[in-house]
């Protein structure tokens, strides 16, 4: 799998030049051969971090006052597209035991973040050139979704396909962004890799954190390496900046010297599965802040 994530600036391509810096140091600390690849094309929108500060602040003083402990949960409905091209689990075709595997881990992993999901509806789509060929910004992912998709700006729909050919060979997801939905809806949701939901075939990947990770950018996060060690990196205050994406599980990795070590743990950086386990509380109140103004949530 490769690493093919866009990150630039509006106003700068000072971001994606960090996100190529190396990872360096032991051995330990070297990329693994099959790296974590998220589709998400990451572009920073001035205007949007704008509106969402003084958002965040005021959720942030409140929760100062109230306790963490009273941030509200919201609740996420959800469509489970399964796009499938042949009768067995390799070719696609899920069980409703791995859906809803998938829904439990959602739940597990955003649970104390302001976030539940409910499972609203599921389908089943034999198309072998969705399964194969989805992927951004392609005709097959246009008429998915078109045909498929469900509910409105709060609405959740996940898409599980194959990524086997095309410029999507290798993919483990990709996402749309909250402030996305205005212009372009029937866009908006989550493509995922089948293989990767719980119990999946997908080695390293296959604990559902693919999709918690692609969720996490529908509700409004960027990856935890946004923008490298310069900047205002992801938009969040307590992540560390991070040079570039982590792979496998570099326990100690500091990619910018001068303050704490790396956030691999984070769901939002590149780890496999078995090294993801955590949101800041710092990201729950961005992604309550980003659903609130354009999710309606």
């Amino acid at each position: 799998m490769r690493f093919s994530t866009v990150a630039l600036s509006a106003l700068s391509l000072s971001a994606s030049v960090a996100l190529a810096a190396p990872q360096t140091g032991s051995s330990q600390l070297r990329p693994v051969d099959d790296p974590r690849n998220c589709g998400t094309i990451e572009i920073v929108d001035e205007l949007v971090e704008a509106i969402i500060a003084p958002i965040v602040a005021t959720l942030e003083a409140t929760l100062h006052l109230l306790g963490l402990e009273k941030r509200a949960t919201k609740e996420v409905n959800v469509y489970f597209h399964a796009i499938y091209k042949g009768a067995t689990v390799a070719d696609g075709n899920l069980t409703e035991q791995a859906i809803s595997g998938q829904i439990d881990a959602l739940n597990s992993h955003y649970s104390g973040h302001g976030f539940s999901f409910t499972l609203a509806g599921t389908d089943f789509t034999s198309n072998s050139d969705w399964f194969s060929n989805a992927a951004p910004g392609t005709d097959q992912q246009a008429a998915m979704k078109k045909e498929l998709r469900k509910g409105g700006p709060a609405d959740l729909n996940l898409y599980s396909v194959g990524f086997e050919t095309g410029s999507g060979k290798g993919l483990l997801g990709y996402a749309t962004f909250p402030y996305d939905y205005d212009k372009s809806p029937q866009d908006d949701g989550v493509v995922f890799k089948h293989s990767s939901v719980p119990g999946g075939s997908l080695n390293n990947y296959n604990e559902g954190k693919t999709a918690t990770h692609e969720v996490g950018h529908w509700l409004g996060l960027f990856h935890t390496f946004q923008g490298g060690c310069l900047g205002n990196g992801d938009g969040v205050s307590d992540t560390t900046p991070e040079a570039s994406s982590a792979s496998g599980c570099p326990t100690g990795r500091d990619s910018c010297l001068g303050g704490d070590v790396d956030p691999i743990h984070n769901y939002l950086d590149y780890s496999y599965d078995s090294c993801m386990d955590n949101f800041t509380a710092g990201q729950a109140t961005r992604m309550n802040a980003m659903t609130s103004q354009y999710r309606g949530m």
